[in-house]
């Protein structure tokens, strides 16, 4: 075999080696078979696993609904004493938490001007009560707009706050309230409505509300900064379930409910009444089916679920 054969040879074989390294390249990747060496055994069928999920039955329960504003306890009948003439103040009789009675002469006013002597003119209080306020002291020269004192029965207390615009159309005389006192911290107190403003405040916007105590306590005096939660809307023996059961999807409300099969089912509802924590259900479930109240984003329908305390 001379040289340019031996030449010729070697560079088809090179040609040969290369290309069968390209077919192999194109080839696809074989993958083992099922439960052979060279891979896990891969599950068929794709059933999916059950979902850990809470449930709450439905139950026939009272529901409400509240505002939280804040108020103030005052004394239920609180007059100012206003004196008849101006003139300076030479007298004073009361101070703040005495008791005084209707017709009492709490104050002395001295009308005189310079040049001219006049009699003192006596300040007299229009109620009985305890003094809560007096504002005013010897020498200060009052007129007859000039509130002397405050007076207060503090026997009967009451509760006067504001209701914003929006809820006025739901508050009524005989409501009943919910209170906190800043002072008694843990204690709780009961209150109704019982007198309402037939006017709103132009400038807050805001109707004034006086409420009363159910049971009155003699630790709670005049002064006293109260939280009222105020019972607007309430309905009774009505099925009701948790609002975190509920899911709002395309302007619609759907739950999850549980079969006894463990399979969880969509359901769409009509909801009512609502609060912090439960809503009120018009239609769509009944008392005493198992509405999924927790894990119930991770379900869809005909999914397993595994129920957990």
């Amino acid at each position: 075999m001379n040289k340019r054969k031996i030449v010729t040879f070697a560079i088809i074989f090179i040609i040969a080696v290369f290309a069968l390294l390209i077919i192999l390249s194109f080839l696809p990747d074989r993958e083992p078979a099922s439960g052979t060496e060279g891979g896990p055994p891969q599950p068929r069928g794709g059933q999916r696993q059950a979902t850990t999920v809470r449930i709450t039955p439905v139950v026939s329960d009272t529901i409400e609904r509240s505002v939280i504003i804040n108020g103030e306890i005052l004394a239920r009948n609180q007059v100012t004493i206003f004196p008849t003439m101006g003139g300076r103040l030479v007298e004073i009789f009361y101070g703040i938490g005495d008791r005084v009675n209707r017709g009492d002469v709490v104050a002395m006013v001295d009308p005189s001007r310079p040049g001219e002597v006049y009699s003192q003119s006596p300040v007299v209080s229009t109620v009985s009560g305890t003094v809560l306020l007096a504002p005013f002291s010897i020498g200060d020269t009052v007129t007859s707009q000039s509130g002397i004192y405050v007076v207060g029965d503090l026997s009967s207390l009451l509760v006067e706050t504001h209701i914003p615009e929006r809820f006025v159309a739901t508050v009524r005389q005989g409501q009943r309230a919910t209170l906190w006192l800043e002072a008694l911290p843990g204690e709780v107190f009961t209150a109704e409505v019982f007198e309402l403003n037939p006017v709103l405040d132009p400038i807050s916007r805001t109707m004034r509300v006086r409420l009363r105590f159910t049971r009155p306590d003699p630790r709670v005096r005049a002064g006293m900064f109260a939280t009222i939660s105020l019972v607007t809307s309430r309905r009774v023996n009505v099925p009701v379930i948790p609002r975190m059961s509920v899911i709002n999807t395309y302007d619609s409300w759907i739950v999850f409910v549980a079969d006894e099969d463990n399979i969880a089912r969509r359901r769409e509802v009509t909801l009512g009444l609502d609060n912090e924590e439960f809503m009120e259900v018009l239609s769509g479930l009944e008392i005493g089916e198992r509405v999924v109240s927790a894990g119930q984003n991770f379900l869809s329908d005909g999914d397993l679920v595994r129920v957990v305390d």
